[in-house]
């Protein structure tokens, strides 16, 4: 599971929030260059639709792969009383031809975007992590060179700590009580 808290920010206030975050946290930043291609499942796989996210990270000397999966966020009346996103969220490692494999399985690109931003990394009563990110387009496929913004001037903001179902409701304190340094 994943407890998160979304937001944005104009890019001019960036600076201001990485200074901010560095005092926070007391890490230094780590930049990152992630490919991200959405997968949706072809009809051959069943009724039930499956979205896959495969994440190539460009800042590494060799790109490495990961396969993301995101469920629905968690529903009902405890997750109306709580101002923090509950979603299961599996992540593994998978090698260079991941694509090439997914496409053998039936999953067709729905999209693909190219995420630049930094994060820091931190242990406050849990593992945050604090990302900012520029999300861009691909005007062509796989043309991360050529990435356009999908917002100019504004920046995603994300605050999310891995949980489990016997603790996320202390996840979800540090996450809402972190955040709430974040507000403007």
């Amino acid at each position: 599971m994943e407890c998160a808290v979304e937001g944005i920010i104009e890019t001019q206030h960036v600076e201001a929030l990485e200074i901010l975050l560095h005092g926070l946290c007391g890490v230094p930043k780590e930049r990152f260059r992630i490919h991200e291609l959405c997968l949706k499942n072809g009809p051959n796989l069943g009724s039930v639709s499956s979205e896959v996210r495969l994440l190539c990270d460009l800042e590494q000397p060799v790109p490495t792969w990961t396969v993301r999966h995101v469920g629905g966020a968690m529903r009902g009346a405890v997750a109306e009383q709580i101002s923090v996103a509950v979603r299961t969220m599996i992540d593994s490692k998978a090698s260079k031809n991941v694509l090439r494999f997914f496409y053998a399985l039936g999953y067709k690109l729905d999209h693909e975007l190219l995420k630049v931003g930094f994060s820091f990394h931190f242990q406050k009563g849990a593992h945050l992590k604090v990302s900012v990110t520029s999300v861009n387009k691909l005007p062509k496929l796989h043309a991360v060179d050529e990435a356009i913004p999908v917002t100019l001037g504004i920046q995603l903001v994300e605050v999310t700590a891995p949980a489990a179902a016997d603790n996320y409701n202390e996840v979800v304190a540090v996450v809402s009580s972190f955040s709430e340094y974040l507000a403007p």
